[in-house]
């Protein structure tokens, strides 16, 4: 077992999970998954708002170049602090009302739909499962599957009051 690796014994079934160094990710390889992620993005947002893609792309840029330079950032700085803090601090500093070219990062991101820009992201997330998961999932059996669908319920009925609960005090 390497040190990046953690490992977890559960009822005879073992789980490794591998830990990301960010200081040894290639940022290349990174680029090249950005330039596929921006690319469609730009598709979800033209389906989601019918903003073409041409008049988002400089949206797209800007949030390309962050994502860059906040991934050079946690690679190369001499303290540790991961990708995504550092991504969101240059996100943050280069929409500060007064920084200079702000008006136009904000203007020109305004044309994207976080929610369009999510999705997709997020789609992938919940359908990525490795065949450990899928192990895990058969030695736990139909309790799983019981447990699953009451948290599903739950974290609905959930929302549902807490958004009419809102609607009731803003309407």
């Amino acid at each position: 077992m390497t040190s990046n690796t953690i490992k977890k014994t559960i009822d005879g079934l073992t789980l490794s999970v591998d830990s990301t160094d960010e200081r040894k990710v290639k940022i290349g390889e990174n680029a090249l998954l950005l330039v596929i992620a921006c690319f469609l993005g730009l598709i979800a947002n033209w389906v989601a708002t019918g903003i073409h893609p041409v008049q988002a792309l400089p949206g797209m840029a800007i949030l390309y170049a962050a994502s860059i330079a906040g991934l050079m950032l946690a690679r190369f700085m001499p303290f540790y602090l991961p990708s995504v803090a550092w991504i969101s601090l240059i996100a943050i500093i280069i929409t500060i009302p007064g920084v200079p070219g702000s008006d136009y990062v904000v203007a020109k991101v305004g044309a994207l739909n976080f929610l369009a820009l999510a999705t997709p992201a997020l789609a992938y997330g919940g359908l990525a499962l490795t065949s450990k998961e899928f192990a895990i999932a058969r030695h736990s059996g139909w309790k799983i599957v019981l447990i699953a669908i009451c948290v599903m319920i739950g974290t609905y009925l959930g929302s549902v009051i807490v958004a009419d609960l809102t609607l009731r005090i803003t309407g």
